[in-house]
């Protein structure tokens, strides 16, 4: 078996969380918003955001929601195709505090990549495109 992508990432959020996620990933990382009416209406659980041509983040409020901790999560990354300090000032515009900094080995080698949390706890990384 040969995997050619990761289709989707799937986390949970609180019910109460909506609007956060909304703003957060829509409107300070960027992504698109799909299935947030079906959500809203009740025809679906879940709702998405679209990160790339072949990606998505799938979000289910849930009633019970805990936050992750590093026993059961530690973080997904993203790849981008823009300078990291591009990304940096955007989310220092947007008053979003970096966890750390590093040029971590991952799947297409080494780069330069930060680390934020978004508002129910989940570590992103998001990575530099290598060269």
């Amino acid at each position: 078996m040969n995997v050619v992508a990761i289709d989707h990432v799937n986390i949970q959020i609180p019910k109460t969380g909506v609007d956060d996620a909304l703003e957060f990933y829509s409107n300070i990382l960027g992504f698109e918003a799909e299935q947030i009416e079906e959500y809203k209406n009740g025809s679906r659980t879940l709702f998405t955001f679209r990160l790339g041509e072949t990606t998505v983040l799938h979000v289910r409020p849930i009633d019970d929601f805990s936050p992750p901790d590093k026993s059961n999560y530690d973080h997904f990354a993203l790849i981008v195709d823009m300078p990291i300090s591009d990304v940096k000032t955007k989310l220092s515009n947007a008053n979003i505090s970096l966890l750390r900094e590093g040029n971590p080995l991952g799947a297409t080698g080494r780069a330069p990549a930060i680390y934020l949390q978004d508002p129910f706890g989940y570590i992103i990384e998001i990575k530099q495109k290598s060269n």
